[in-house]
């Protein structure tokens, strides 16, 4: 797992930075409710994103259980973030409007937890937005390193923890209904052959792990332009709309603190 209070400093600019926060953003708005809402952001990360979901008439909350990521984020969400795990959000049941998850699912290795949380504290009508097959987002577009790389990631797709039919799966279990899809560019981030290798070299690949780590590399270094970039990755986002009463199975986790209250701002320090 990433450091994240190591890399908190860092991270915004190594994931595309403002370009990118905003074109999630927009993305983002096309799902969420009109009006007068209250959102959580969960994982907020440095705030990059939960700043600019603000508006008039909308509360925003962050929560990330990463305390140098918070201290980014509460610098541009003053009194919105709160410390908590995804998987025991400190939110009360049925008080929220929205839930925004952008890139947490894919680094879980069981996303149904941070799913039912999410749903906990969503009100009756309420929207659950998350990015889903984020590691497929670099191969969207075609390209020779999609093709080069296709039986790979055909072989691992049933591992992947954020697969969209996973997760509608799960939904459709909870009582949650698909209730919209949209995408957004990753300006900047496509990536050449010799990156893909070397990020694969260095194991941040889940899709490329040590059985089939040399054929990869060897299909990859075999292609034309090493050092040239190809497409922007395209990401891909799903919104699940909660229409059934709130029932807590008895295997789901509970809140680990004292839950917080939206309609509140953070008493000074909490972030």
């Amino acid at each position: 797992m990433i450091d994240y209070d190591g890399e908190a400093l860092d991270y915004d600019a190594s994931r595309g930075g403002e370009p990118r926060a905003q074109a999630t953003v927009e993305a983002l708005d096309r799902l969420l409710p009109r009006g007068r809402c209250t959102v959580l952001d969960i994982a907020c990360g440095t705030g990059i994103v939960t700043r600019r979901l603000l508006r008039p008439g909308r509360t925003v909350l962050g929560v990330d259980c990463s305390q140098g990521m918070l201290r980014l984020a509460a610098r541009r969400v003053p009194g919105g973030v709160v410390q908590g795990d995804a998987s025991g959000l400190p939110v009360a049941s049925g008080s929220v409007d929205a839930v925004v998850i952008v890139w947490l699912l894919h680094l879980l290795l069981d996303p149904v937890p941070v799913l039912a949380e999410a749903a906990r504290v969503l009100r009756p009508g309420g929207t659950l937005i998350t990015t889903v097959d984020k590691d497929d987002a670099y191969f969207v577009p075609d390209s020779d390193i999609a093709r080069v790389t296709a039986e790979a990631r055909r072989q691992y797709a049933p591992r992947v923890p954020d697969h969209c039919a996973r997760v509608l799966d799960w939904a459709a279990r909870q009582g949650l209904v698909e209730a919209g899809e949209t995408e957004f560019p990753g300006t900047g981030q496509g990536r050449s052959p010799r990156s893909w290798q070397e990020a694969i070299q260095a194991g941040r690949i889940p899709w490329a792990g040590p059985d089939r780590m040399t054929g990869v590399c060897d299909g990859l270094a075999a292609l034309p332009d090493q050092d040239t970039a190809r497409p922007d990755p395209l990401y891909r986002v799903l919104a699940l709309k909660y229409f059934g009463e709130h029932t807590r199975r008895r295997d789901s986790p509970r809140p680990r603190s004292r839950p917080h209250d939206v309609s509140d701002p953070l008493p000074p320090g909490r972030a």
